[in-house]
């Protein structure tokens, strides 16, 4: 076992994995904490649909503008989940009308009687 300076041994957990993930038609070997693998691999998969669906609808676009193109497309996604305002201003809004009512909620029920 391989120990880090002042951190001890490190657990099975914490070792790395070297796995090998495919994306249209290309393998890559990632390294990856052996609890992180099954989320790796998903999100190869994950990858590797999003591409693929770009290739076939697109005209003939390399590899790395596909790439590109759904890194793009993925970061547009996480964004929309955070509630980002420039992607949905009314959603964003929404969210921030919850976010006071948990507050509301929370202060009256932490309210002294």
């Amino acid at each position: 076992m391989s120990t880090a300076a002042g951190n001890g041994p490190k657990t099975r957990k914490e070792e790395a994995l070297t796995v090998t993930v495919r994306v249209m038609g290309r393998e890559y070997s990632v390294a990856c904490p052996a609890d992180e693998h099954e989320a790796l691999v998903a999100s190869a998969d994950h990858l590797n649909e999003r591409m693929t669906a770009i290739r076939r609808r697109g005209k003939a676009l390399g590899t790395e503008r596909i790439a590109v193109m759904a890194a793009l497309n993925l970061a547009r996604d996480f964004l929309a989940l955070k509630g980002h305002e420039a992607l949905a201003p009314q959603q964003a809004a929404a969210i921030e009308k919850i976010r006071q009512l948990g507050f509301d909620i929370d202060s009256t029920l932490n309210a002294p009687e």
